[in-house]
């Protein structure tokens, strides 16, 4: 017994629980299945173009084909790298709204209301106005302002202002409705990862961390686990630690290493040869996401980044800002100005998001078009929809099945219509007429409720959110306790987003960090 504990998964909330009981004098032993974070585009913040689908730092996993999305597969990244997903995602801080967490405790999950869970988002952060009611300063989280702005989207700002959504500056107050610049997580210039804000700090000694190591499944001893199985160059080793496992490898690999553990639905696991430990159908279900609909215009008389991008002269001139400002295009989080905005009337809070982009392009990796033009993508951000993760062999290299069931209610295809109806409204508002905007996504040929339903099957993607997979409840069935604890086994906690019962009004890095925060809260307090 080596070790105090065992955390698998150096991502956004691994690292964290990780470094915060490494400095309370835990022996800590943190296994990353991928490698250093030392790739020079991880760092550089439009390098994220160049971190998905990249077998250097993403798991490459793919959808399963989707009804909802007209029979579509889609990428679906996940960090395999330090820093797991913050070293590859958009960097926008948001925390969600207070009603998100205070749902949580009406769920009977008692110490996750936004009152419980504030002080946590203000223990890590370094928000770059200083310490006040709703914000932290001093800590290992930077939270800064974008280095850049573009008219045609201060444009499309007053166009939402114009259509009735009011400006704001911070959308991490509890309730986020409003529009305006994204804050981010980056440091002068440069991404902020949590291995860096985290991992950096810790002294030897107290921290050992093993990047290239694929844990296979945990071990498991008269009902407890106690340590774990893992493949490191080749060769396939174990570890034990006499306090707890802190399983933080994201959800879709936290149920897979669980069910490849004997951890999960047990025909699942039975089809597949393996012992049944623990016979919990509900872990890798419950599987939620944020779909979103990439909505685009060309424009006239527009300074875009698409005109900017498709000339030598123009990305000289990208390039040579960025060296000596740290500020320019290469700057840019992948979206750099945002929105939440209800879908109609009658929602309490905002149910809609936009990242909205001076650029387009066909698809995520393909290049920019050679004209202005702007992209406005809006995403539901309560689904109803729920997906599953499920082992498609006993070999922990291959990849397990990921079927979010987008769009698959009523209820998600209506909110769906309502966003593009939405979108267009704004478009049209007076500040954006001077463009000219032609719509070329999802095209003026979609118009009743019909047409904009299959259209939205047609231009939905992820916005790379997955959550609940391993979700906490205060039910039996529900996989883990509100304290993370596995229920039906000793020894282990699972600490990432697939814990969360129902995903948050926003992007969700920022939430697992808080995760991570409190899971090392609790572990601390417990011994």
């Amino acid at each position: 017994m080596d070790w105090d504990h065992i955390v698998v998964g150096a991502g956004s909330a691994g690292c964290v629980v990780a470094a915060r009981l490494a400095e309370a004098g835990r022996r800590v032993l943190l296994l990353e299945a991928g490698g250093k974070d030392s790739y020079h585009w991880i760092h550089i913040p439009m390098g994220y173009l160049y971190c998905i689908d990249n077998p250097r730092t993403d798991w490459m996993y793919k959808t399963a084909p989707d009804a909802g999305l007209n029979g579509r597969q889609l990428l679906y990244p996940r960090g395999k790298v330090l820093g797991g997903c913050s070293s590859i995602n958009g960097m926008l801080y948001l925390r969600g709204q207070a009603a998100d967490y205070d749902g949580w405790r009406q769920m009977g999950l008692p110490g996750w209301s936004w009152e419980d869970v504030l002080p946590l988002f203000k223990k890590s952060e370094d928000y770059m106005e200083g310490e006040s009611d709703l914000h932290g300063a001093g800590g290992p989280w930077h939270v800064n302002n974008q280095r850049l702005r573009w008219d045609v989207l201060d444009d499309w700002m007053a166009a939402a202002e114009a259509a009735g959504v009011p400006r704001t500056d911070d959308f991490n107050g509890g309730d986020n409705e409003g529009v305006g610049y994204f804050k981010v997580n980056q440091h002068r210039g440069f991404r902020w990862n949590t291995a860096k804000a985290f991992l950096r700090p810790q002294k030897d000694g107290q921290l050992k961390v093993e990047t290239h190591a694929h844990t296979t499944r945990l071990l498991i001893e008269d009902g407890k686990v106690v340590g774990v199985e893992y493949r490191q160059n080749g060769t396939l080793q174990q570890a034990k630690c006499g306090g707890e496992v802190v399983l933080s490898a994201g959800a879709v690999n936290s149920p897979q290493i669980l069910q490849l553990s004997g951890i999960g639905p047990g025909a699942l696991l039975q089809k597949h040869g393996i012992d049944v430990q623990l016979d919990q159908p509900e872990i890798g279900r419950n599987l939620q996401d944020h779909l979103q609909l990439r909505c685009a215009w060309k424009l006239t008389g527009a300074k875009t980044l698409n005109t900017m991008a498709n000339s030598l002269f123009g990305k000289a001139k990208i390039g040579m800002e960025y060296l000596l400002k740290r500020s320019g295009p290469m700057s840019m989080a992948p979206s750099q100005l945002g929105a939440f905005t209800k879908s109609r009337p009658d929602v309490a809070t905002a149910d809609l998001e936009y990242h909205v982009q001076p650029l387009s392009l066909e698809a995520f990796g393909q290049p920019l078009h050679d004209f202005p033009a702007m992209t406005a993508s809006v995403c539901n951000l309560r689904p109803e929809s729920r997906g599953t993760v499920e082992i498609t062999s006993p070999d922990a290299a291959v990849a397990p099945k990921i079927a979010p069931n987008y769009l698959s209610t009523e209820g998600d295809r209506a909110t769906a219509v309502a966003a593009i109806r939405q979108a267009r409204s704004i478009m049209a508002q007076g500040p954006m007429t001077k463009y000219a905007p032609e719509e070329m996504k999802p095209g003026l040929a979609a118009q009743d409720d019909a047409e904009l339903a299959q259209a939205a099957g047609d231009i939905g993607t992820t916005i790379f959110h997955p959550v609940g997979t391993v979700r906490m409840g205060s039910e039996p069935s529900a996989p883990l306790d509100a304290d993370l604890r596995l229920r039906g086994l000793s020894g282990l906690r699972v600490v990432d987003a697939s814990a969360m019962p129902k995903i948050t009004s926003g992007n969700t890095n920022s939430p697992c960090i808080m995760i991570g925060e409190k899971a090392a809260e609790m572990m601390l307090a417990a011994r």
